[in-house]
């Protein structure tokens, strides 16, 4: 091979990591996440081969930590028996793998252990997640959730959030039936947007800002997934219960990705055969939707903002006369 042949093998093989590596930092896990559905769920083999199987085409630590999430939210259910009985204790990896269930800890621990395998720090967290209105007044008894943190660096900035169970679906509110819905929005989440969703038992594991203590979190709307596809920022009210009287205005204010085509805000009230849905009048102006309600019902009861028809921020409201 003569000079020039070497030359141009080696731009060629230049060009095609900077390719690569460009995949990453854009963020683009179509390769992964297909890649891993073909693989089918691998009920016959261990943990440690099947962190294997599903990690080896991929050199770049980002993308093994994802193939590794893109499988367990494939394969994985949520134990709505456990749940509902708020029974969140570790569950042992090799029962996971054999009943493919498992609570929050259950799926956060098989994250780490599938991490652990491929050299890959990962640590879980326990603490706090609001799933209902009803818990802005009412706190959990005990920790309720747990996630897990990786670090793929040395600096602050290195350390990612996962959650694994969200990633792979959600229950009811009743933690009656589980719907399987990969959702990639937990994967390396934005840390604001999930430390609004999240709280953890030691205060060294969140990352970056959000609320200082266990009562100001839980005071606060119940955030909802569509937050991540606008990039939600500050929002009013801030306490997620709101008591206010019978056609007395409460003003709203949502401040969201600037880029985004609104055509549609409501406002979703009642639950059950009560509920129903008001279009409202607002403004979109430096992204910020703004408007103004006056409730009509007496009650207490769940109150959603919805945008684009998708759940952005949930209330619990008490109206009187």
């Amino acid at each position: 091979m003569n000079y020039l042949h070497r030359f141009l093998l080696a731009l060629f093989i230049m060009a095609l990591g900077i390719q690569a590596d460009a995949q990453t930092t854009n963020d683009d896990f179509s390769v992964v996440d297909n890649y891993v559905k073909t693989l089918g769920s691998l009920d016959t083999l261990n943990m440690g081969t099947i962190s294997y199987i599903v990690t080896k085409k991929f050199p770049n630590p980002k993308d093994k930590v994802r193939a590794i999430f893109d499988w367990i939210a494939y394969n994985i259910n949520y134990d709505v028996k456990a749940g509902k009985n708020n029974d969140n204790e570790k569950t042992n990896t090799d029962l996971v793998l054999k009943s493919r269930k498992a609570t929050a800890a259950g799926f956060a621990g098989l994250f780490q252990d599938m991490c652990s395998v491929v050299k890959i720090r990962c640590l879980t967290v326990d603490g706090y997640a609001k799933n209902t209105t009803e818990q802005i007044t009412e706190k959990p008894d005990g920790l309720n959730h747990t996630w897990a943190v990786v670090q793929l660096g040395q600096s602050p900035d290195s350390w990612y959030y996962v959650d694994p169970t969200w990633g792979s679906g959600y229950s009811d509110d009743k933690k009656t039936k589980f719907t399987k819905a990969f959702n990639a929005d937990y994967f390396f989440s934005d840390k604001t947007i999930f430390n609004f969703q999240h709280f953890p038992d030691n205060s060294a594991w969140m990352l970056g800002a959000g609320p200082k203590t266990e009562s100001s979190f839980f005071s606060m709307p119940l955030v909802k997934n569509a937050a991540y596809e606008y990039q939600l920022g500050k929002f009013a009210p801030e306490n997620g219960f709101i008591k206010t009287k019978l056609s007395k205005p409460v003003s709203f204010s949502v401040k969201i990705n600037s880029s985004s085509a609104i055509e549609i805000v409501s406002l979703e009230m009642g639950e059950n055969k009560k509920k129903k849905t008001k279009t409202v009048d607002f403004t979109f102006t430096g992204g910020v939707i703004s408007f103004s309600h006056k409730f009509d019902m007496e009650d207490t009861y769940p109150l959603t903002l919805l945008v684009n028809n998708k759940p952005l921020l949930g209330y619990l409201v008490e109206v009187s006369e």
